[in-house]
Parts: C-alpha cells; structure tokens; sequence
C-alpha cells in the first residue's frame, strides 16, 4: 500500500489539515490554498491526482471573509470535500475520482457558504454552513457517506413561527 500525501493549493487559503483514521494509508497537510486539492505519493512525491472543484465565484460577492477552506474528511478511503459554493464532493481516494456530490445549501438568494471542514459522524458525513453575518438561517446537513443523501437537517436558528414546522430534525 502506497502512502499519500494530501494538500490543499492555490489561492486563496486552506487554513486546517483534516485528522486520518488510524491505519489509513493517506496522510493529509495544509497546503497554500483551499481550491485545488493534489495527492502526492509521500515515497516518490509524484502527483498520484489532483481535484479542483468548479466553485461558482459569484458565491464571494455575498458571502463573507473570503473563499476559506478549513479542511477535507478522510473516511474508509473516500476525501470528503466541501467547496465554498456549497457543494460537497466524495472522492475515491485512491484515485480522485467523484464518487458523488451535492448541493449542501437550501436557498441560493441568501448570502450562504461553506467553510468548515466536513466531519464524519457515524455512517453520516455533517457540513454546516456560513452567513450568519448576512440574511443566513445557520444549519447542520448530515448526508449518507456511501450515497450523498441527506439524512438529517438541524437549523440552529428558529424559522418564521408563521410559516409553521419546515420537517428539518430541529422541529422535534
């Protein structure tokens, strides 16, 4: 089994390197950047792939403090990605390919990203979401880490009282 070496490059920046499960053979580092994401062999250095997700820039104008990165998941050998724009990617890790992806974000008018790295939770990979400095209504989504369904919901902030319950796990 090779052992890789995962970074982040480009600009702007990755700020955080994600925790590998013990025994996995891919070892993850913070690079320059936060919107393209390259494996190394960590033996040889040879780059073994590269994924650079297709953000839509136009996400920036109404979102806040520049397009971050903190981070990918690492989970039984598949990369979890989550781009500033919202979308959530599963990669193969042995070789970037896409697995699967979704649109992490409920209402595209509102000054919504994604910033924070995905977390593995259980048979669930959690996101949440940023915008609370603008019109955001801040939520946690857990989705399938073998499919990208959503499995739950939870707003941590309240919704309209008039519009009633939204089904989220939050209403429970």
């Amino acid at each position: 089994t090779r052992t890789l070496l995962f970074v982040g490059e480009g600009d702007p920046i990755m700020a955080a390197a994600a925790r590998v499960p013990e025994g996995m053979p891919l070892s993850l580092a913070p690079g320059a950047g936060g919107r393209k994401f390259r494996a190394y062999d960590k033996a040889t250095g040879a780059v073994l792939w590269q994924f650079e997700p297709q953000v839509n820039g136009k996400v920036n104008r109404g979102a806040c403090c520049d397009m971050v990165n903190r981070g990918v998941a690492v989970w039984h050998g598949k990369v979890y990605v989550a781009a500033f724009d919202g979308m959530l990617y599963a990669l193969d890790a042995t070789d970037g390919s896409l697995l699967w992806k979704v649109d992490s974000i409920d209402d595209k008018q509102r000054g919504y990203s994604v910033t924070g790295a995905p977390q593995v939770a259980g048979s669930v990979v959690v996101i949440g979401n940023g915008g609370a400095e603008f019109d955001a209504r801040g939520y946690v989504t857990a989705y399938d880490l073998e499919t990208g369904k959503q499995a739950w919901r939870f707003y941590t902030v309240p919704g309209d009282p008039a519009k009633g319950p939204d089904g989220a796990a939050s209403d429970k």
